[in-house]
């Protein structure tokens, strides 16, 4: 049976791909075939490939070609709407939706599909990586960068799944930078207020460490 999350993050730069691959060792290390999508990649190498794209390649278990992955490389490292508008493309949430469900249907017992930058990150005049996920009915997993301010932005990302009417299966508290101040009452503070359960906390590593990370992780509240 294939079960299939959307991640997304506080922001961008809070460590989406990072925690996405440490998801997928988790799942592998679990005995479970994996599988993820980047359906829209802003920021590509001169052969048009996307490194968080590549990433996850890395990381997966099913072997997939790279347009698979992600389907949609821009070549800007701006804001998706921005880089397509560039390039005269045009970018649409129904035609994403296809793309992810080719690789739901591809075998992959655990699947993720990776948002780019936060919740609500435009692709088009109309339309918001958020309407993906809610064509998708997938249950959302939050990458919570801890860092400063990043309570308000995990409330109110929170807040807008819901309203959505999606489920915020679960979130993970990850460190991108150094250890903030006062880690632990912030920690605190998210568990008591975000509607989800704690997955992990991933620490500030450099290099990181993929394996690691995933040892932090628990994923017993996802698969049920």
């Amino acid at each position: 049976m294939t079960r299939t999350w959307f991640v997304t993050g506080t922001d961008t730069g809070v460590g989406k791909t990072a925690v996405s691959c440490a998801l997928l060792a988790a799942a592998g290390s679990a005995g479970l075939s994996t599988a993820a999508v980047k359906p829209v990649a802003a920021g590509c190498d001169a052969a048009g490939h996307n490194e968080d794209a590549l990433l996850l390649m890395e990381w997966m278990s099913e072997p997939l070609d790279y347009e698979q992955v992600n389907p949609v490389a821009l070549a800007a490292a701006i804001a998706p709407h921005i880089a397509a508008q560039q390039e005269g493309r045009s970018l649409q949430a129904s035609r994403l939706e296809g793309f992810c469900q080719g690789v739901m249907s591809s075998g992959a017992e655990f699947v993720l599909i990776e948002g780019a930058g936060g919740w609500r990150v435009p692709i088009s005049e109309r339309e918001s990586l958020a309407d993906l996920a809610v064509r998708l009915r997938a249950g959302v997993i939050l990458v919570v960068g801890m860092r400063l301010g990043c309570i308000n932005h995990a409330l109110l990302t929170a807040e807008a799944i819901a309203r959505d009417g999606l489920q915020l299966a679960g979130w993970v508290a990850n460190q991108p930078g150094e250890l903030m101040p006062c880690y632990a009452e912030n920690l605190d503070s998210l568990r008591r207020r975000l509607p989800a359960p704690l997955l992990g906390e991933v620490p500030h590593m450099v290099p990181f460490d993929v394996r690691a990370a995933a040892r932090a992780l628990s994923l017993d509240r996802l698969l049920g």
